[in-house]
């Protein structure tokens, strides 16, 4: 199928005006304000209608085979379906392992991978988990990264009650061996890890980075959002070269009433000048969300979604006032990029046609992965195999 998408207004992020775009085997093959094209007997025509046309999200960090179990084995998160994702704009999505890391396998997630690939959705994974030594397939992190195509990193966790409590010469050397494998492999190799609410914060990670040869963007902390402190180390963070990761799941609004907003943090640090390339937005979708009293026992559980990525990127243009461009770059090219996936996350000739067609109420349209519609005039017209 070759599908001509005409009269859009593209947002790549940077704005390009309204103009037509061709897709081809999953990719765009042109941009031009106006393109005729005849003789193409299979040609679908999508007038856009001068809607806004962005890239497909790049969610780096869900749970595609569940989270959770922190309440019993009941508790325990269910799978992602690809039409939740295609409903929620995700194109890309990244999985990884949390809590859970004895029920829960990287083999099973590793064919998750696979599986949304073939339905649609570009997915990949990173190895590890909360625990130290890390959890693999192969029996290193290394030959992960290195032999296994969708394994693009490592997870871990610090400053969490849940965590290991990895000593800074373990988290050295897994930077170390994930960063080499990243090397040799042509991937990002970075580490995303996991923080909790513990005072220690960054702490750990700023040790590494002061007392070796590993540099500050080897590692992606994310859920810095969720306590005023921790974002503020997490800022200065990025000041010094780091990456971060805003969670648009933890919210006041919805009873994290420490954390900072998704899309306030993005306004605040636009204000402080700090590169938006540097910092990335995901939902944490299908982890769970477990509230824990002052003893450490948890008192009640929830699952995270996806609503919360459209909601915070039209709260940054509505509530924020911020432009198209700077509040996509977070969930497009800002993660497109930190995750090696270049690809991804930006209209241009060459690139993975994954797009989103907004209406006027910035509202979900159209889906488009790799070229192919999941979702059409907001009604979802593609499901996952046993969907």
């Amino acid at each position: 199928m070759i599908t001509l998408i005409k009269q859009a207004n593209i947002f790549a992020p940077a704005p390009l005006g309204i103009k037509d775009i061709l897709i081809a085997n999953g990719k765009i093959i042109a941009i031009e304000e106006q393109l005729d094209i005849s003789g193409i007997t299979n040609l679908n025509v999508l007038d856009a209608q001068k809607m806004t046309v962005i890239p497909g999200f790049v969610d780096g960090h869900v749970h595609l085979i569940g989270g959770g179990g922190e309440g019993g084995f009941h508790t325990r998160t269910p799978e992602v379906q690809m039409s939740t994702l295609a409903r929620a704009g995700v194109t890309t999505v990244v999985g990884l392992l949390g809590t859970d890391g004895i029920t829960r396998h990287n083999e099973s997630l590793y064919a998750k991978t696979k599986a949304l690939t073939h339905e649609g959705i570009s997915a990949y994974m990173f190895t590890g988990g909360y625990q130290v030594p890390s959890n693999t397939v192969t029996g290193s992190v290394g030959r992960d990264i290195t032999f296994l195509d969708t394994v693009i990193g490592l997870k871990t966790a610090i400053s969490d009650h849940r965590s290991s409590q990895p000593t800074s010469a373990e988290l050295s050397r897994l930077a170390s061996e994930s960063r080499v494998a990243g090397l040799l492999s042509g991937k990002c190799g970075r580490i995303v890890v996991h923080m909790g609410s513990s005072q220690t914060g960054l702490q750990p990670l700023l040790d590494i980075v002061n007392n070796s040869d590993i540099p500050i963007s080897q590692f992606i902390p994310t859920h810095v959002n969720r306590t005023s402190q921790l974002f503020k180390q997490a800022t200065d963070w990025c000041t010094k070269g780091g990456y971060m990761d805003l969670s648009a799941g933890i919210n006041p609004e919805l009873g994290a009433s420490k954390a900072v907003k998704a899309s306030t943090a993005i306004a605040s640090l636009i204000q402080q000048k700090i590169n938006l390339s540097q910092v990335c937005i995901s939902s944490d979708g299908n982890g769970s969300v477990p509230i824990f009293d002052a003893s450490g026992n948890m008192i009640r559980l929830g699952v995270a979604g996806f609503d919360c990525l459209l909601n915070e990127f039209k709260d940054m243009i509505n509530n924020e006032k911020l432009s198209i461009s700077e509040a996509l770059t977070p969930f497009t090219s800002a993660p497109a990029a930190c995750l090696g996936l270049y690809d991804k996350g930006n209209i241009k000739l060459g690139n993975a046609a994954d797009l989103l067609i907004l209406n006027q109420d910035l509202n979900i349209h159209y889906t488009i992965a790799a070229g192919k519609t999941l979702v059409a005039e907001g009604q979802l017209i593609q499901r996952g195999f046993f969907e």
